[in-house]
């Protein structure tokens, strides 16, 4: 009964002292007034509202999301794939050109999704490479 006891505690301060691993699931509100926040509205031609569309049906909102294609992967609330935007360490002949961890696309923080979100937007003048 002991051993379950600290089993149990051991698991939940396990929890709490990784933060960010978890991935977390944005309401519509927080997720808008973020991109806002972010200056999304207005960027390459795009407004908040497509931005949100984009994340609602690539990822349902998760920063954890997480989509395997074959040759390549799509990562975080953006879905960013692995063969053009980050480095996954399998997907072959990847350029990684937000010079980023794929991994890092799935954690709770979304800054680097943000600005990897848009230099793909940015360069592609708007949403076309999604």
């Amino acid at each position: 009964r002991k051993s379950m006891l600290f089993l149990g505690f051991l698991l939940v301060f396990l929890g709490l002292a990784v933060p960010g691993t978890q991935g977390k699931i944005f309401s519509r509100c927080e997720l808008v007034k973020t991109l806002r926040r972010n200056g999304f509205n207005g960027f390459e031609g795009t407004t908040v509202a497509d931005w949100m569309c984009l994340a609602k049906h690539e990822s349902g909102y998760n920063t954890k999301a997480y989509n395997n294609n074959g040759p390549s992967r799509d990562y975080g609330i953006f879905q960013i794939n692995s063969k053009y935007w980050c480095n996954d360490g399998r997907t072959a002949g990847a350029t990684n050109g937000c010079h980023i961890s794929c991994s890092k696309l799935l954690d709770d923080n979304i800054e680097d999704d943000i600005r990897c979100a848009k230099k793909i937007a940015r360069e592609a003048h708007g949403l076309s490479p999604w």
